[in-house]
């Protein structure tokens, strides 16, 4: 009970793969609370390593939750990069449309395409990994002109491969320049990492997107030590489907020798919640 008080009172929720029917279908923010710039925690299953987690505390200056437990069951933590460890979805809008507007990239012609914020949000609650997103995008909407070029939207698989194929690696330039710049990793999120690992649990990085783009980012948020400590890391190249399917979440476990009911997934997204709760992991999700 005062974990799970703990918890609320902090914006967390924890939800196990038992309640994929309860969440199925709605949307992140009712399936958990805001973090408020903030705090990720682990509560344990009834045998979790006794853990202590304290994102945000550095700014805070106080310990935000204590989860806590009898030894044995938590054996790995694997992270979602976007979202998790850094706020990272502005960046990835700004990114895409960097794009849109360097190819000219018009559905309807003479109105250059924008993803706004509820149009990006529902992508990233939808659909898993770059070219994903605009795949679905372009198939619901219309496949796009390109203003630049003069050319007409493009008909056959191939030709609409080598768009979006040619979108993205601008895109995930764009994307790296915004890093380095801008970017910052969440308060907290080394610290969790480091005392994850001093209790002997595995830490890892699971994430949808473009393998470039998150080595790039994990390198200057983590730093090459940090990076290089990780027990596992997957991007989504190394799978064959992205998030909500759950084989990110499983391929991990595995490279782990871990039981995917000893991993703790933290998510920020109703894909990421969905991948975990499809691999029968536990899932803790910080909203933003």
């Amino acid at each position: 009970g005062g974990v799970r008080d703990a918890m609320r009172g902090q914006g967390l929720r924890r939800i196990a793969p038992s309640m994929r029917r309860r969440t199925a279908g709605t949307r992140v923010a009712a399936s958990c609370a805001p973090v408020g710039g903030s705090a990720l925690t682990r509560t344990g299953n009834a045998a979790a390593g006794r853990m202590r987690t304290r994102m945000g505390a550095a700014s805070r200056g106080r310990s935000v939750a204590m989860a806590s437990g009898s030894n044995g069951n938590l054996e790995a933590l694997i992270f979602d990069c976007d979202g998790v460890i850094l706020l990272s979805e502005e960046l990835h809008r700004t990114a895409y449309n960097k794009a849109f507007a360097e190819f000219g990239i018009e559905i309807e012609e003479g109105e250059q395409l924008v993803w706004t914020v509820p149009i990006y949000d529902l992508l990233q609650n939808t659909v898993g990994g770059g070219k994903p997103k605009m795949r679905w995008y372009f198939n619901k909407h219309g496949w796009p002109h390109q203003k630049r070029d003069g050319r007409p939207p493009p008909e056959s698989q191939e030709d609409r491969e080598a768009l979006v194929d040619s979108l993205q690696d601008f895109k995930i330039e764009a994307y790296k320049d915004l890093i380095a710049n801008m970017a910052e990793t969440r308060p907290g999120v080394l610290r969790l990492m480091k005392e994850a690992r001093e209790a002997g649990i595995l830490v890892s990085v699971a994430s949808a997107s473009a393998k470039p783009s998150v080595i790039f980012c994990l390198n200057n948020l983590l730093g090459e030590e940090q990076f290089g400590l990780l027990d596992c890391f997957l991007a989504g190249s190394d799978v064959t489907n992205l998030k909500p399917d759950p084989e990110i979440y499983l391929t991990a476990a595995d490279m782990l020798k871990v039981d995917p009911s000893k991993c703790v997934v933290i998510e920020d997204s109703m894909v990421g919640l969905n991948a975990a709760l499809g691999a029968k992991m536990d899932c803790v999700v910080t909203y933003h």
